[in-house]
């Protein structure tokens, strides 16, 4: 009997967790470790900042819902982990043992890079865990009561950009509903070398797309930014050139301002020798696996990809809810193979499939695969995918609260965009 440890429970542990028990059937025990004890719908938290959405629409227990499929869990944080050993330490001080472990962690969010940023410490918000979202709708109707200039956008060496533009335009929308509109001035602050860039050296026309809605809600940006500092209701953005060189020193006062961080690995993870880049993200092979021990793989926004481009100013490389998904199944199938004596076979996409909404519409980009050149490139704007996000969201959390790992459709899809599978 092997025993598969997954550690975390997002949009990529928890897949994770139910496909290696469908999988290797009840033979093999599966525990999931993960620090809180809810699941949580990040891609909702958008919604969740404007109060569109509240905490129990987008989250809910885990261990119920694991243990209907008899996955064990362990509400704790992992402080060690000891590859030679296959063995984790978790925060009371108990040890787990493991024959494979899937990291599916996430990031840890290094607002401590720059000065003044992140809703604890700082004087920006986020919106990328759902108490972050919690605390930025707060904000958002101190701004309904005292308006005032906003700042949205992602900080330098960040490497999810989508949120940033989703939440500044869900706040002009809610803004306007709330016909508070023509008293706030917005600015979206950037990174990337243009608007659109998205980390992926843009996509399709999504320059022009996203200029042009950015235009009709009128949201001035400055792009090639490298935030200095943030002090209490002022930011300091430096203006880069082509070459990297500072043009123009911004000072921006706000009234209230959300700004995506860089992201790291989390610390248990990043502390193992021979498994992280220097940001902390875990190394993997085409199979998911970590070249170095051949029996953990990683998932999803913890992993190593390297910037899809040179930019001026750093920017990361996305991994959206598509890719993460293939990752999954990917590394599910692997382990297969392993437990019977056999080669890995199955490889993940490195596909972007990303629904972004805008409150009242949104544009759906595919690049196949996400680094140029490619043999899809397709952007579209419409409301359609407004409502297909709000579908999407119903859909996945009522998937992972029923514990299916994968549904036929989704086996059509991966089909599709070409991904190499087992069955």
């Amino acid at each position: 009997m092997a025993h598969v440890v997954v550690l975390g429970a997002g949009t990529g542990g928890m897949p994770a967790a139910y496909e290696v028990k469908a999988e290797l059937g009840r033979k093999h025990e599966v525990t999931v470790i993960n620090a809180a004890e809810y699941f949580q719908f990040v891609p909702s938290n958008p919604w969740v900042g404007v109060g569109w959405r509240k905490r129990k629409d987008i989250t809910f227990d885990i261990e119920p819902a694991l243990k209907k499929k008899k996955i064990n869990f362990i509400a704790q944080m992992v402080t060690k982990i000891e590859p030679d050993k296959n063995r984790l330490t978790v925060e009371n001080g108990e040890t787990v043992d493991y024959d494979y472990l899937i990291i599916a962690t996430g990031p840890k969010l290094a607002f401590h890079e720059i000065e003044g940023t992140g809703p604890i410490d700082g004087h920006t918000h986020s919106i990328c865990t759902i108490d972050h979202a919690e605390k930025a709708h707060t904000g958002f109707q101190e701004l309904l009561d005292n308006p005032g200039h906003v700042i949205m956008g992602a900080v330098q060496g960040a490497s999810c950009y989508g949120p940033a533009y989703e939440y500044a335009m869900v706040v002009d929308a809610a803004l306007r509903k709330k016909k508070r509109r023509d008293k706030v001035p917005m600015t979206f602050v950037t990174s990337e070398p243009y608007v659109g860039h998205l980390g992926l050296g843009g996509v399709g026309d999504s320059k022009g797309m996203l200029e042009s809605e950015m235009r009709n809600r009128h949201i001035n940006w400055i792009t090639n930014a490298k935030v200095a500092k943030v002090e209490a209701g002022k930011m300091f953005v430096d203006e880069c050139d082509r070459d990297g060189n500072v043009i123009k020193n911004h000072e921006l006062p706000f009234n209230y301002s959300m700004m995506l961080p860089a992201f790291k690995g989390v610390d248990a993870v990043a502390a193992m020798e021979n498994l992280c880049n220097p940001r902390g993200f875990v190394k993997v092979d085409q199979y998911q696996r970590n070249p170095t021990y051949k029996n953990i793989y990683a998932v999803g926004v913890c992993i190593a990809i390297p910037p899809v481009e040179v930019t001026p100013v750093a920017t990361g490389t996305p991994k959206t809810g598509y890719m993460i998904e293939s990752m999954v199944t990917a590394a599910v199938h692997n382990i297969e193979h392993d437990i019977k004596g056999e080669e890995p076979e199955a490889l993940g996409s490195w596909s972007t499939i990303c629904l972004a909404d805008f409150g009242d519409t949104g544009a759906a980009f595919v690049a196949i695969p996400q680094i140029p050149p490619r043999n899809v490139t397709w952007a579209k704007k419409g409301k359609w995918v407004h409502l297909g996000k709000i579908a999407f969201e119903k859909y996945f959390i009522r998937k992972m609260k029923k514990g299916s790992s994968e549904p036929l459709y989704e086996k059509y899809v991966l089909k599709i965009m070409g991904i190499k599978r087992l069955k």
